[in-house]
C-alpha cells in the first residue's frame, strides 16, 4: 500500500488530535450515547391566545424560573395548542413570532397616562389607572343616563359610551362581559371579531 505525502500528514494529524482528546478524557463512545437534555424539560408550561388577530388561536408559552415570589421568570419558548380547537397546534407567522413580540424593548408593560394638553406620558400605577377608569365609567355613566325616553317609557340608557369587547375571549367571559354592561345600560357593544 502506497501512501502519499497528503495522506501521510492526514493521517498524523487526526491520529495526533486524537491522541490528545483521549488523554484531556474525551470519549467520543461515551459522547454519543449520552442522552441531550430537552431544553422545555424543566420549563413551567401555560396555556394563552395568541393576541394578534380576531382568530383566538391557542398558543403554549414555556418559561424558566423558581416561580418563587418576587423572582423574575422567562419565557423561552412558544408554540401552537395542539389541543386548542381553534387552530390545532398551528400558528400563523405573526403567532410564530410571538416571543419576539415578548422580549421586544418597545412592548409596553406599565399603564401609562398623559394629561390633557401635556406632550409627555408618565408611568402610573395599576391601581391609579383602574381607579381613573372606574371614576370616568361612573362620572359619564351618571352625567349621561337616559332614564325615560320621549314617550315616558323607562328605558335607562347610556349612550354616551361603547364597548368593544375581545373575540379571543371564551364564552363565558363574553356572556358575563354582556351582562354586566347591559346592566349598566350601555347599548353600543360590539365585539373584535365582527371588526
Amino acid at each position: 500500500m502506497t501512501v502519499t505525502r497528503r495522506q501521510f500528514v492526514q493521517i498524523a494529524a487526526g491520529g495526533i488530535g486524537a491522541t490528545s482528546l483521549a488523554a484531556l478524557g474525551f470519549s467520543p463512545a461515551r459522547a454519543l450515547a449520552d442522552t441531550r437534555a430537552f431544553k422545555l424539560t424543566h420549563a413551567t408550561e401555560t396555556r394563552n391566545t395568541c393576541p394578534y388577530c380576531s382568530v383566538g388561536c391557542g398558543v403554549i408559552l414555556y418559561a424558566l424560573g423558581d416561580r418563587a415570589k418576587n423572582a423574575h421568570t422567562e419565557i423561552i419558548h412558544v408554540e401552537g395548542d395542539a389541543d386548542h380547537p381553534v387552530n390545532r397546534g398551528t400558528l400563523c407567522p405573526k403567532g410564530a413570532g410571538l416571543l419576539d413580540f415578548i422580549r421586544s424593548p418597545d412592548r409596553l408593560q406599565f399603564p401609562e397616562y398623559r394629561a390633557p394638553g401635556s406632550s409627555e406620558w408618565k408611568r402610573v400605577s395599576w391601581d391609579w389607572a383602574v381607579d381613573r377608569i372606574a371614576r370616568l365609567v361612573k362620572d359619564d355613566r351618571d352625567k349621561n343616563l337616559l332614564h325615560k325616553n320621549a314617550a315616558g317609557v323607562t328605558v335607562n340608557r347610556w349612550l354616551t359610551s361603547g364597548f368593544l369587547a375581545a373575540s379571543a375571549s371564551s364564552n363565558e367571559t363574553g356572556y358575563l362581559t354582556v351582562k354586566i354592561l347591559r346592566a349598566l345600560g350601555m347599548t353600543a357593544i360590539d365585539n373584535q371579531a365582527r371588526v
